[in-house]
């Protein structure tokens, strides 16, 4: 029996026998089409060569990609664990074929895949066609020796592929297998083609017109081939089973998902433990590719995914966090054929470990909630849809889980309002979701680069150079030229202006020629290779053909490429310090500072931060030369260069080395890295973090100088100790006790205001106390205090409570301009009024909102203390009645 590892292998070996290039997965963050939130097909990374705007490396390729399916149009998550083929994530194979091959030779791959190297019986395939697609047909007669009744025309849109209401389109031919007779279903195009007898496993796609807005179709001049092949489902036919959750992968997770839950949920409860492992590997994958848990955009779409597997794993009875336990399973699985899998393993056992926490306490929250909503519902009544979703979008709950909660109880849920509720969310949601946050390169420049080639990039080596200007665009426009005041991009044959990639800001700086300057104020990386300079043109004209003179901003430079290094040494200190899960979440190094988000549960404590500062600026102490080389990408991490988590990276990368281990002889830090860097790690001179904080759940950032800015800033620190020196009159190594004292001091005496404030309140301080009056037949203690605030009521309150044990407690301070209410309500008081009623009434008399707490005790505020005597007479006259 062929493992899945086995055929995804057999696969790709098959295509590299036959000249397909082997193209490695591109990750699941789209990297060419801010449209989609994950790369949800095997054809999204080839986009651009289908479409035209790029031109392909090769001209035929295979490829196993990673892909999900859980958000937007593509969202297959509320059927995964209760289908036998439904994923989150999935592996699509595929070959591709840019304008080299068509039917025939697609065709001809296919079956010999199947039938010579995967020896799938001739009389278990069936096939389908586009209904006017004959080519297709006879082909399939001619090469599978397929009599006609196996080759079934579909005149449905199932059999039309698009990309778009306009673009490249054409028929496509799906090949199914036949699990057999004992499994219900029928085959496409019958009455009975939703049952599960018959399987899709492939579907190839003949890329054969162009579609056009006015209804036109026109052939293609190089029509172009798109497969697509299900991993899971193809390895389920090969093993024997029907099931994609019975493959080898998943009966390894399962059985470890099992292990680890143990008593009754450890047997039982397939579609828990399928979910759990299905959502194991879109988790995983996503978190190694860069997401986060978040609440918003691709964020939230894992929060989901990881919620849905924790909320099967509490059905199941586990007593402790279990995702992060299975981790480690599905790495020892994919991790030598996704090597990203291995690198982030720490950072995805903390990530889902430390999400699974935080979900135990929201679900908690979220019974609660449920037990609360229905506590006055009896048998037969309707729960309100509003409150169903509720507890799915905040405590994902879904709303099976709700509805089997309610059940019990012999409730229903209100679908019409849920469906409601739900359909305002996905309306809210497509109009917050504004692309992957990419910049999305304009066809115009994929055009333009198709034209002109890449730019020549000098600046590792230089800050000045000459370059002749290739074109000018204007609004998206190309243009002929621009005079004084215009804003414009420009694109240059070589340039020393880094372009902003890999967290670093793109160079500043002027460029001149005969008759004119202009100055540079971004410069961004657009269509792969081209570095666009924003400028803004100061004097005269300038047109395509000028010769130039580019000179980048020097001391710009220089702080920018002396904080980029620095953050190298700062990622390496981190997880030195912290430990291995620390990966970096994002940069912005420009020439002012360094800001890094780094995965982390806690903050970091004086000591942690004061031991990461030590060792950067011990390697900075170093002085040793920066190392620089170009090495194949796959080399370069087997060696040990970090790579990061998302980046795709080419077939030759730069790996920079900077310092030394500060024991042994390994280098201190080795990264893959394009941007610009210090000559020495002497060059970044100091490195000082100036704050430390959370941006997201597990993520923290901090902020940094280097250099002269350091410098600046320690003097700026320096003197402010001074000068609280010279106040004091201590020296400065003393000013943090003297401050510790008069903090000290100042508690102190807080105290005992607030004691000497208690005792006149209470009627201490040589003052007779006027006693309870009676009001409405119960004896009501009524108190207007000045120069108490709210915090100083409660205790003053319960003193009183002692003193009557038996009615109403009415406590009005007033300080500060403002008002605060405290109401105590004891012994059998408590059966007639309710504190919080009381309360809220005092505060609406004088000009507040409300008030808020338990029928015994509630407080509340208001913003005009002068108003006390009507908050007080509100109390009372709620009393009379």
């Amino acid at each position: 029996m062929a493992s899945l590892n086995e055929i995804r292998t057999h696969f790709l070996d098959f295509f590299q026998r036959n000249d397909h290039a082997v193209v490695a997965s591109a990750p699941l963050v789209p990297q060419n089409d801010p449209t989609l939130l994950f790369v949800n097909a095997g054809m999204v990374p080839f986009k651009n060569y289908f479409t035209g705007a790029e031109t392909p490396p090769w001209p035929r390729a295979a490829s196993s990609q990673k892909s999900v399916r859980a958000g937007g149009k593509h969202n297959d998550l509320d059927n995964v664990g209760y289908t036998a083929r439904h994923h989150t994530f999935f592996e699509m194979l595929g070959n591709f074929s840019f304008g080299d091959y068509f039917k025939e030779r697609a065709i001809v791959h296919a079956w010999d895949l199947l039938t010579k190297e995967f020896k799938l019986p001739t009389d278990k395939l069936t096939v389908t066609v586009y209904h006017t697609d004959d080519e297709a047909f006879d082909l399939w007669k001619k090469i599978a020796g397929l009599p006609d009744h196996k080759i079934i025309r579909i005149p449905t849109s199932d059999n039309f592929w698009s990309m778009g209401d306009t673009g490249p389109c054409g028929p496509c031919s799906e090949i199914f297998y036949d699990h057999g007779d004992h499994i219900p279903g029928g085959p496409p195009g019958s009455p009975d083609e939703d049952g599960d007898r018959f399987v899709e496993i492939w579907n190839l796609v003949f890329m054969q017109f162009e579609q056009f807005a006015d209804g036109r179709r026109e052939s293609l001049p190089k029509p172009s081939i798109d497969t697509g092949m299900g991993l899971e489902r193809i390895a389920a036919v090969l093993q024997g089973v029907h099931d994609n959750y019975d493959v080898d992968l998943f009966r390894t997770i399962i059985q470890a998902s099992r292990e680890l839950v143990g008593g009754a949920g450890g047997a039982s409860n397939g579609p828990s433990h399928r979910v759990i492992a299905d959502h194991l590997r879109s988790s995983s994958f996503l978190i190694a590719d860069g997401v986060m848990p978040s609440n918003e955009g691709r964020g939230y779409v894992l929060r989901r995914i990881m919620r849905r597997a924790m909320r099967h794993a509490h059905l199941l009875g586990a007593e402790e966090p279990l995702m992060h336990r299975l981790a480690p399973t599905l790495v020892t699985e994919m991790g030598d054929a996704y090597p990203e899998l291995k690198r982030a393993q720490d950072a995805i056992v903390d990530t889902l470990r430390q999400e699974e926490e935080r979900f135990r306490v929201t679900l908690g929250r979220g019974l609660a909630l449920l037990d609360e909503a229905t506590a006055g519902l009896k048998d037969g009544d309707v729960l309100s849809g509003e409150t169903a979703f509720k507890l799915y979008d905040t405590y994902g709950f879904p709303l099976d889980l709700t509805q089997d909660a309610v059940r019990a109880k012999g409730l229903t849920v209100n679908l019409d309002e849920y469906d409601a509720a739900m359909a305002r969310q996905r309306e809210m949601a497509r109009g917050a979701w504004k692309g992957s946050g990419q910049v999305a390169a304009a066809a115009e420049w994929f055009s333009i680069r198709e034209r002109l080639g890449p730019t020549v990039f000098t600046g590792y080596d230089e800050t000045e150079g000459t370059g002749e200007l290739l074109t000018l665009v204007e609004d998206g426009r190309e243009v002929d030229g621009a005079t004084t005041g215009a804003t414009v991009q420009a694109l240059f044959d070589r340039t020393p202006f880094y372009a902003e990639s890999g967290g670093q800001a793109g160079d500043k700086g002027e460029i001149t020629w005969d008759g004119g300057r202009a100055r540079v104020t971004d410069v961004q990386k657009l269509a792969g290779d081209l570095h666009v300079h924003d400028l803004e043109i100061l004097e005269g004209a300038l047109s395509p053909g000028a010769r130039v003179q580019l000179s980048v901003d020097g001391p710009n430079r220089a702080t920018t490429r002396s904080n980029h290094s620095a953050t190298h040494l700062l990622h390496a200190a981190l997880r030195n310090v912290l430990g291995r899960h620390v990966t970096q979440k994002g940069q912005m190094v420009d020439g002012e500072r360094i800001r890094f988000d780094f995965s982390h549960g806690a903050p970091l404590s004086p000591d942690e931060i004061d031991r990461i500062e030590a060792e950067v600026n011990a390697v900075v102490r170093q002085n040793l030369a920066a190392e620089t080389k170009q090495m194949a990408a796959a080399e370069a991490i087997e060696a040990g260069a970090m790579a990061l988590f998302g980046e795709k990276y080419g077939d030759s990368v730069r790996v920079l080395t900077l310092g030394k281990a500060l024991t042994g002889d390994a280098a201190y830090s080795v990264e893959l890295c394009g941007g610009t860097h210090v000559a020495r790690t002497g060059d970044i001179a100091i490195f000082k973090i100036v704050s430390e904080q959370g941006v997201a759940a597990g993520v923290r950032r901090i902020e940094a100088l280097t250099g002269e800015s350091a410098r600046r800033y320690l003097l700026e620190q320096a003197a402010v100790s001074k000068s609280l020196a010279e106040q004091f009159k201590v020296p400065v190594t003393e000013v943090a006790a003297r401050v510790e004292a008069l903090q000290a001091s100042a508690r102190k005496l807080e105290k005992e205001l607030a004691d000497a404030k208690r005792q006149l309140a209470m009627g201490g301080g040589g003052a007779a106390a006027a006693g309870p009056e009676e009001i409405g037949g119960v004896k009501v203690l009524a108190r207007i205090m000045d120069g108490v605030g709210g915090k100083d009521l409660r205790p003053i309150a319960e003193e009183f409570k002692k003193q009557l044990p038996d009615g109403v407690i009415a406590l009005i301070g007033a300080a500060d301009g403002k008002a605060a209410v405290t109401v105590a309500v004891t012994g059998s008081a408590q059966g007639r009024f309710n504190a919080a009623d009381l309360a809220k009434a005092a505060v609406l008399a004088m000009g507040g909102q409300g008030a808020g707490g338990r029928p015994d005790f509630a407080q509340g505020g208001a913003p005009d203390g002068s108003k006390a005597e009507e908050g007080l007479a509100a109390v009372k006259a709620a009393l009379a009645g």
